[in-house]
């Protein structure tokens, strides 16, 4: 992974990415069925008005006996038009015959476009919603190696652009082949030598898309992957913009997401010169072969040559010569999205390819619960190849019991307590739960009874009840239905929380903002409590909970997390020493080792690093041990 942009998952495609994309689609096979045969009639009915018109110049206005495709269809009669009458009458048929493929037309096209797009919508619908829930089972490791950033491109631009892509350019497809095979026949009708002439482009044209492909692949590639790292540049930015204004690095931080821009810029203005040289060529190549039908096709006719045209059929060429190139040209175009939808689909099938670290046993175990007793057995771990941030550590925690986490920042407290719920899996050792191993556990049966509170504790945008619902799946189905069950209050009373939430403007029911921002540090907080608390967990992981508040705001969170931990099993990290010196045991680690372990009182009468730390938060000197 590079800043972002996820060039790693492009690997895990199984099979080609636009294959994949048409599994897809062919989900809704009639739909687009009915949709394709729409499209070809469609296209098949605008080829007619021009032979309307081929037909009115020769037989209605030169009275010619020159029959025509029409008329070899029995749609028009045979022989010369003599009278007024007679070019009158066929006058008339041909405007109805104009009418009925103008009216094919328009409801051909309607029915089509409503079919195709809506298979479109379709698709990019089930596509969001597989990505996303796929993303959503992918180990805690995938999330901490690849930026926000890139996982909101992926499930929103390049899913929109696979969606654009089945929504205008499989219609273009259809539109190329339909019209191309149609004016081919029509044109050979007429005169096989100027329709081989004015074919001469097709296969050149299509030739030259395919190499095309090859030229802008790596462009586009690049401008995937570019394009990422950008929205991973700007979503950090905007995340951390109080940051940016609090220390006035507002230039610095134009500077970088100007870098990026420009790498940006660098690579579609490459993307673009590539394609404008491309597309000139085919303008090119279709003015030779229009300049070639006019002299060869007028000589003929001037000369009175063997198989010349008559004054309609000449004009029927060059009104089709326009209807053949143009979606010709667009192949061009079309090559260009369909490579830029490719690049796409390598980065959605990949994400949908990438396979989670953390997985289950084919019998996991699942019981019917879990008591809390803790046990972590010469545990070694790192993430990913980098030096382990935990090393061999050992400690039995029995089940009610509360161990408070002490140590420096980074001496691998917080990583430790993430190894219970399986959030990352060890390199040596095992940790168990119950005297079983987490890694035989059902993910889901291990982590029901484990409940994390952490330093900031994160709230989804919605209200004060559906924050603290979250906690129970049932209670927030309840809440989700307009409802709000005696569970709720309860929860919020044990977390000392209902207070502040009676004084919100809507109680319960108050819209708390993005990640709870019109709350304060201590609400959030105790919000996360209450959620805890309707989970009932049996093993609770309170992670730095209290040392993002102020002292007052701290001794009414800390009276709520001693109701959450009663008569469960608590992993207590700590920054602040107070909040664990009535810990049952304290266990203090150092550079991801356990360094000491033991009640308050006996680390302080041992002196170490715990008697140090505790000596620098209330300004006395260190303990010294008794020799």
């Amino acid at each position: 992974m590079a800043d972002g942009g996820f060039e790693d998952i492009r690997t895990n495609v199984n099979g080609h990415p636009m294959v994949n994309l048409l599994r897809y689609a062919l989900r809704y096979w009639p739909r687009l069925l009915v949709g394709v045969t729409a499209a070809v009639l469609t296209r098949f009915a605008r080829l007619v008005p021009a032979l309307v018109v081929a037909a009115a110049i020769d037989r209605v206005v030169l009275g010619s006996a020159d029959p025509g495709l029409l008329t070899d269809a029995g749609l028009l009669p045979a022989g010369e038009i003599t009278t007024e009458a007679a070019r009158l009458a066929l006058l008339e048929r041909l405007v109805i015959i104009a009418i009925l493929a103008y009216l094919l037309r328009s409801v051909g096209r309607f029915g089509s476009r409503y079919l195709l797009q809506s298979a479109a919508q379709k698709v990019q619908r089930d596509l969001r919603n597989d990505t996303y829930d796929h993303l959503q089972h992918l180990s805690m490791d995938f999330f901490t190696e690849h930026q926000t950033g890139g996982m909101l491109s992926i499930l929103n631009s390049d899913i929109n652009r696979l969606e654009s892509f089945l929504n205008t350019e499989f219609r273009q497809f259809i539109r190329v082949i339909a019209t191309v095979s149609g004016i081919a026949i029509i044109l050979w009708s007429y005169s096989p030598k100027l329709a081989a002439i004015a074919l001469i482009p097709v296969p050149i044209i299509g030739l030259a898309s395919a190499q095309f492909l090859t030229w802008i692949e790596p462009r586009y590639k690049s401008i995937r992957e570019t394009v990422a790292r950008l929205n991973a540049r700007l979503e950090n930015n905007i995340g951390g913009i109080d940051v940016i204004k609090s220390f006035d690095r507002y230039t610095f931080e134009h500077d970088r997401v100007a870098g990026r821009s420009e790498e940006y810029h660098d690579e579609q203005v490459g993307a673009l010169r590539l394609r404008r040289a491309f597309f000139a060529g085919l303008r090119l190549l279709t003015g030779i072969v229009f300049v070639l039908l006019l002299y060869i096709g007028g000589r003929d006719i001037i000369l009175g040559n063997p198989g010349a045209l008559s004054t309609g059929a000449f004009a029927l060429f060059f009104l089709y010569i326009r209807r053949l190139y143009s979606p010709m040209r667009r192949i061009g175009r079309s090559a260009n999205k369909y490579q830029q939808a490719k690049s796409s689909a390598e980065r959605v099938f990949g994400l949908l390819g990438q396979e989670p670290t953390i997985t289950e046993p084919a019998d996991p175990h699942q019981p019917d619960e879990i008591a809390g007793r803790v046990e972590f057995d010469d545990v070694t771990f790192s993430y990913g190849d980098r030096e382990p941030v935990v090393r061999d550590v050992s400690l039995s925690i029995a089940a009610g019991e509360t161990v408070g986490f002490a140590g420096e920042t980074g001496a691998g407290k917080s990583t430790l307590t993430k190894l219970v719920p399986r959030f990352y899996d060890v390199n040596e050792g095992a940790v168990r739960v119950d005297d079983v191993d987490v890694r035989e556990y059902a993910l889901q049966a291990l982590r029901d009874d484990i409940a994390i509170v952490g330093q900031s504790p994160y709230l989804f945008s919605g209200t004060v009840a559906e924050n603290i619902a979250y906690g129970d799946r049932e209670t927030l189905e309840t809440v989700r239905d307009g409802s709000l069950p005696d569970s709720v209050f309860d929860a919020a009373e044990v977390a000392a929380a209902d207070g502040f939430i009676s004084d919100l403007p809507d109680g319960y029911e108050t819209q708390i903002g993005e990640r709870g921002v019109k709350l304060s540090g201590g609400q959030r907080q105790r919000l996360a409590i209450a959620r805890a608390v309707l989970n009932d967990p049996a093993i609770i992981i309170l992670d730095e909970a209290t040392s993002d508040v102020d002292t007052e705001t701290e001794e009414l969170i800390q009276e709520s997390l001693s109701r959450l931990i009663e008569d469960r099993t608590a992993l207590v990290v700590a920054h602040r020493l107070s909040t664990i010196s009535d810990a049952d045991r304290i266990v203090v680690m150092d550079d991801g080792e356990i360094e000491q372990r033991g009640s308050h009182d006996e680390l302080l009468a041992s002196g170490g690093i715990y008697a140090d730390l505790w000596a620098a938060q209330v300004d006395e000197e260190p303990a010294v041990a008794d020799d």
